[in-house]
């Protein structure tokens, strides 16, 4: 692979394409770039690295498998209000081109997930406990967060094989291996949902996260607010057992905020709640 690479990067960096040359050595650039292109995405592939497509090919079907246990909410007007802020937030980020998809699934659970590619979803339990929109946006800027810095994709990369990943091509989509290949995948991120994350990228997720709120127009304190109600309930309650198993006590999250933030965010505290339009989604039949 070097030595192919190798006379092609030589030939562009000199300009020797440039020079004249008879027809039956004449060099396509054209051709040159793209098999340069080729041999670049092969590497890739030996290194673990994983294109946008992929990424979104398997966030999608970690989603499906979370959906598979609890389904979205039968309410259109709440699912797409909570797409509406969380499609504002994530414009916010630097990957706002991404296919971004939220919702709201039937769980009593208080907890929040999200899946590469732009797929996060906040259960119905987390939902309720909220106050207001800014809340809701953090919550949600936590997860999109988890997605932008590819946080789910780079624990899978570590614990799957480097040939796993060699065999995982968009293009191969219809094959079995594919399938037999994304259903390993699948099984480990499902695993993942049960484990949690390091403890690192939970506390980034939190401070990208209120950085992201404030972009947005939003009080980036709302979230402390979010991580305050959830400190006060038992932690022994079932509806925290996913939460309290997957990230770091909540208490240690407040104080790691609290020392970033350090008046820093203190002049987006004006930002907006949006109270009202909250409560009047909540209120729908």
């Amino acid at each position: 692979m070097i030595r192919l690479l190798l006379p092609l990067l030589l030939i562009t960096s000199l300009g020797l394409a440039s020079l004249p040359a008879s027809p039956a050595l004449a060099l396509d650039l054209d051709e040159i770039q793209e098999e340069l292109s080729t041999n670049l995405d092969r590497l890739d592939k030996m290194r673990g690295k994983v294109s946008t497509e992929e990424e979104i090919e398997i966030g999608g079907n970690l989603i499906s498998g979370l959906l598979g246990a609890s389904p979205l909410v039968d309410d259109r007007r709440l699912q797409r209000y909570v797409n509406d802020v969380g499609f504002w937030v994530a414009a916010q980020s630097a990957r706002s081109k991404l296919p971004w998809r939220f919702g709201v699934i039937k769980s009593k659970g208080i907890n929040a997930f999200a899946a590469p590619g732009g797929y996060i979803v906040i259960t119905l339990g987390l939902y309720q406990l909220l106050e207001n929109e800014a809340q809701l946006a953090g919550v949600l800027a936590h997860e999109i967060a988890h997605v932008v810095r590819k946080h789910h994709l780079k624990v899978l990369q570590k614990t799957m094989k480097r040939e796993f990943w060699t065999d995982l091509t968009v293009e191969a989509a219809g094959d079995m291996k594919h399938r037999k290949t994304m259903q390993k995948l699948i099984n480990s991120g499902v695993q993942l949902y049960a484990t949690g994350l390091d403890r690192k990228y939970e506390f980034e997720a939190d401070l990208r996260g209120v950085v992201l709120v404030a972009r947005a127009g939003y009080d980036p304190f709302a979230f402390l607010d979010v991580l305050t109600t959830i400190d006060s309930i038992n932690p022994q309650s079932e509806a925290l057992t996913v939460l309290m198993n997957t990230h770091p006590p909540t208490d240690d999250r407040l104080d790691a905020l609290a020392r970033k933030m350090d008046g820093r965010l203190d002049s987006y505290a004006s930002g907006v709640d949006n109270a009202d339009r909250f409560r009047k989604v909540m209120a729908a039949p």
